[in-house]
Formats: structure tokens, C-alpha cells, sequence
């Protein structure tokens, strides 16, 4: 029997389109219990993309936990018999979104078995189908875990360190990555070959003989190799013209290898797609198949239905933080030729457009440009790094522009020595994650006091022992009888983007970003 259209909701009839779409390449729907014992999910914790599990005591007393993840119930129960399974599902699943656990359905499939070179590009070519049930213009980006894999072996580093420059790479933060390869002893051409890779954006024909170049060991040719034989096929179904390369795509090397992928939709600010190749998960269950899939995340629904790319003004949107640095910062867009003349006039405006070069500008508090570039609002925008690190949004963070130079300290008075002192130590500050993180690392008991204000009266009130705030010059502190125990971070102005209108404006985006870099070394 059929079933109209008409009577089903808009997520509804996605979840149908895509149902259809995956039973006609033969794949079969698998089912499962939205319940699923609590070790599960705890011994895997870093397959998550939270990490947070909501759990419950069942009737025998057994830990169960909420289903936080669809493909470690599959790989879980997943037959190991040499022949390929290809899975198809619609469930919900439970995650936080850093405030509250929420209810959220995905569509998805997994092939579990033999994966070669043609079922790779089967499924890549269903995650591009996917996308464009969803909408008429979409972005499907690929990577290879042997690249970064094989790039990060070829130095000695710990595994903390390692985490730390994959994270950067990410962000495709290469001020950052060339800051850390300093501090951490690295190699030079090391640090050349990372950031490269970290920055590298185009299709596979237009990278390939940067990709060769890059290569330095069996892991990094044979990944190579693997994208050669990709291209092939993809080519064989055109929708190779629809696929970039894009390293910043990198999962846990623990668990993923080979292809992974992502998907974007225009006029939604984050993913909406991933997917990649699982093999080290499944000999994580002592397993020895292979597996790859994709989930399609639909808790983004409603923006998919009323995204209307076709009524895009195009302009790329710039968030700049209100006061001297957002000055700061215009003037350096003024100064690669980015510049918009209402903006200098006296008014109580907030936005400024320059129609003949495409780009908005608006004032926005200090705090809040890092959100409004996350949630897409702004396609790029100026924030601190210690606004970067206390959030943490998930942006690529492009230059460092070099201005709003301070740091981040511990400050205390004169007489008092923080390392001396045995108790819990009471720390005032408005930078709770940065504080929180810092002496986690120590593995010091501390107890946050947040505060808004003026922070360098709690110490002197009696209300702190130290204090963790911005240190410009240090007048402030020297006044108050304070002074800089220990330095946490250095901080300076980032230009940062939202990573979907970086898919779909890269070509404005960069070119922005080399103006501002020219005009920097002029």
C-alpha cells in the first residue's frame, strides 16, 4: 500500500525517501532495543561524540543506559562469518548537546564484512544521494585516517600531545599547530607538513600532487594509493565533480581507518552527515571484518525544510566584537581592501553592508561572536583565543591576527604562593573551563568561584586565594597589591569561520583571508 505524502510530516517523509533509496541498493532495515547495558557504551566512550551516556538500574539491577549511539549495537551483534552485511536503520538516539540530554533520530546504514574499493564508493554515493534528498545543494567532503595517521607516527610525542594537534587539526588551526610543534620539540618539516595537510581544501585531481608530496611513509602512500583507486570508481558514477578532499575530517585514530567522511547542506550550520570506515572498532569486539556506514542526522529538521539557498543574498556575513579590538579588527579588513565606509560614520547602527564586495558586517559583545559564527549566523568572525578556548565551539579557526595580545594568568597577592598552600584552593575567575582545565592537568583540588566584576577584589576581600583572569600590562594587578603567579595561555585575536559557510563560501573566505595576510606582510 502506498502512502501519500500528504498525510506525513516533513521528517517523516525524509526518513521514507531514504528508507526507499537504501532498500533499492539492498540493504535491510535492522532493528534494535532503545536500551543497551551501560558497559557497552562506557568501555567505547571516545566512539561517542559526547562521551555522555544517560543511564538507569533495570528490575535485575543491571546498569542499562539509554542508546547514546546506533553502530556499536550493530558491530556489538554483527555476524563475523566472512560474508557482508548491508544494514539499514531509522532509530533515536540520546545525547547531550552540553546542557541537557535530548531525543534525536538518524537515518542510517552500515556494511559489515568484505569492504572494498566498489562498496566504498556505493555508500559515498548514497551519502551524496542523501544529501540531496535533504536539499539541492549539499557538499560531501572526504578523508583518510592514513594521512594524518601516518603523518603523527613519524614524530616521537605523547599521546596527549598527539590528541592535542589532532584537535587543531580539526579546526584546521594552523597558527596553533605551528605553536605547538615548537613547544613540543617537533621538526620543522614536520610542522610544514602538518599544516599543509591541516589547510588542504579542493578536489582530488586538483590535490593529488600535493598529497604525493606530502607523503613520508608506507601508511601515508598506501592512503594515497587507497584515494587513487576511490577516485576511479567515483568517477564511473560523476559524482566525483560533487566530492573535496578535507583533512580536517579526522576521527579517533583508536577507532576509525581508511575513508571518512562528512556532509553539509546549504543554509544549515552544522553537519548533517558523517560516516566513515570502522575497521579498528570491530577488532576492538574481536572481530575481523571490515565496516563502513554513515548516519544522517535529522534532529536538524526543521532547517532543512525551510532553508531556501535559492534566496541567498551571498554575502558573507563578519561578526566583529564591539570596543577597541573590534576597531582593531575592521581596520585590518579595511586594510586588505575588505573595508565598508558606513561603518566609520557616527551612528547607533549595528550592521553595515558593502553590496559591491558582497560582505555585512555587525557588532556583536566580545563573548557572544563565537556563537553567532557556530550557529551560522556569521560566516566568519573576530574572537580572543581565550574566548575560543573557555567555549570551545566547534569552528575552524583560520589566522591568528596578531592584535589584543594578553594572557591568561593566575594572579594572587604579593605574599601568598599558591604552590605551597595544601588546601583546596579557592579560584575566582569568569573563565571556569579554562581554570577547570588547567588545574585538572596539575591535579590540584580547586574550588571555582565564578565571578563577572571586578575579579581582583576577591583575593583582597578574602573571598579567593587566587584569581584566573585577562593580564594586559599588569597595572591592575600592581595596583591591587597583585601580582602573576603562573601563565596559562597567551592570548591574541583569531579570525575564525563556521565550518558549512566555509564548505559553501571557500572561495570568498580564502580570498579574504590571503588579503589579510598580504596586506599583514606589507
Amino acid at each position: 500500500m502506498e502512502v501519500s505524502k500528504d498525510i506525513l510530516n516533513y521528517d517523516e517523509q525524509i526518513i521514507l525517501e531514504l528508507r526507499t533509496l537504501y532498500n533499492e541498493f539492498g540493504y535491510s532495515q535492522y532493528r534494535m532495543s532503545r536500551f543497551e547495558e551501560y558497559e557497552l557504551y562506557a568501555e567505547n566512550k571516545a566512539f561517542l561524540p559526547s562521551g555522555e551516556i544517560l543511564a538507569f538500574t533495570g528490575i535485575n539491577g543491571r546498569l542499562m543506559a539509554l542508546r547514546p549511539d546506533v553502530t556499536l549495537s550493530i558491530v556489538k551483534y554483527a555476524k563475523d562469518d566472512g560474508k557482508t552485511e548491508k544494514l539499514y536503520y531509522n532509530e533515536n538516539v540520546y545525547r547531550s548537546d552540553g546542557a541537557d540530554f535530548k531525543e534525536q533520530m538518524q537515518v542510517g546504514l552500515e556494511c559489515i564484512g568484505n569492504i572494498d574499493t566498489p562498496l566504498i564508493g556505493e555508500v559515498l554515493l548514497l551519502a551524496k544521494q542523501s544529501l540531496d534528498i535533504l536539499s539541492d545543494k549539499s557538499k560531501l567532503d572526504i578523508s583518510h585516517m592514513g594521512f594524518p595517521g601516518g603523518l603523527l607516527q613519524s614524530e616521537k610525542m605523547t599521546l596527549e600531545q598527539r590528541n592535542t594537534l589532532i584537535n587543531c587539526i580539526n579546526n584546521k588551526n594552523t597558527p596553533e599547530l605551528k605553536t605547538l610543534c615548537l613547544e613540543y620539540g617537533l621538526s620543522n618539516e614536520f610542522e610544514q607538513r602538518l599544516t599543509k595537510l591541516a589547510s588542504l581544501y579542493g578536489f582530488y585531481e586538483d590535490v593529488k600532487d600535493q598529497l604525493k608530496e606530502l607523503c613520508i611513509n608506507d601508511e601515508m602512500t598506501s592512503a594515497l594509493n587507497d584515494l587513487d583507486a576511490l577516485d576511479k570508481v567515483l568517477r564511473k558514477t560523476g559524482i566525483n565533480k560533487n566530492i573535496k578532499i578535507d583533512f580536517s575530517i579526522i576521527n579517533d585514530i583508536s577507532y576509525y581507518s581508511g575513508i571518512i567522511f562528512q556532509g553539509y547542506i546549504e543554509g544549515v550550520p552544522a553537519r548533517v552527515l558523517s560516516g566513515g570506515r570502522y575497521d579498528e572498532l570491530l577488532q576492538k569486539f574481536g572481530k575481523k571484518s571490515g565496516a563502513i556506514g554513515f548516519a544522517v542526522y535529522l534532529n536538524n529538521a526543521e532547517f532543512f525544510e525551510t532553508a531556501q539557498p535559492e534566496e541567498k543574498d551571498n554575502y558573507i556575513n563578519i561578526a566583529l566584537p564591539k570596543g577597541r579590538l573590534g576597531e582593531k579588527a575592521y581596520a585590518i579588513f579595511e586594510a586588505a581592501g575588505y573595508g565598508c565606509p558606513e561603518i566609520r560614520e557616527e551612528s547607533r547602527k549595528l550592521v553595515f553592508e558593502n553590496q559591491k564586495l558582497g560582505i555585512r558586517y555587525f557588532w556583536v559583545k566580545p563573548s557572544d561572536v563565537a556563537r553567532y559564527v557556530e550557529r551560522g549566523a556569521a560566516c566568519i568572525g573576530v574572537a580572543g583565543k581565550d574566548i575560543l578556548q573557555e567555549q570551545s565551539p566547534d569552528i575552524y579557526e583560520l589566522l591568528d591576527l596578531k592584535i589584543g595580545k594578553c594572557n591568561i594568568s593566575v594572579a594572587a597577592e604579593k605574599e601568598f604562593s599558591p604552590e605551597k598552600s595544601n588546601k583546596t584552593l579557592r579560584v575566582a575567575t569568569k573563565f571556569p573551563n579554562i581554570t577547570r582545565a588547567y588545574y585538572q592537568k596539575q591535579g590540584r583540588e580547586i574550588d571555582i568561584i565564578e565571578l563577572n566584576g571586578s575579579i581582583e577584589l576577591a583575593p583582597l576581600l578574602g573571598l579567593s586565594d587566587v584569581i584566573v583572569d585577562i593580564v594586559e600590562t599588569g597595572q591592575t594587578l600592581l595596583a591591587n597589591n597583585l601580582e602573576p603567579k603562573e601563565l596559562i595561555l597567551d592570548v591574541s585575536a583569531r579570525l575564525i569561520s563556521n565550518k558549512a559557510s566555509y564548505k559553501f563560501n571557500y572561495e570568498k573566505i580564502d580570498k579574504i583571508c590571503e588579503s589579510i595576510k598580504s596586506a599583514a606582510d606589507n
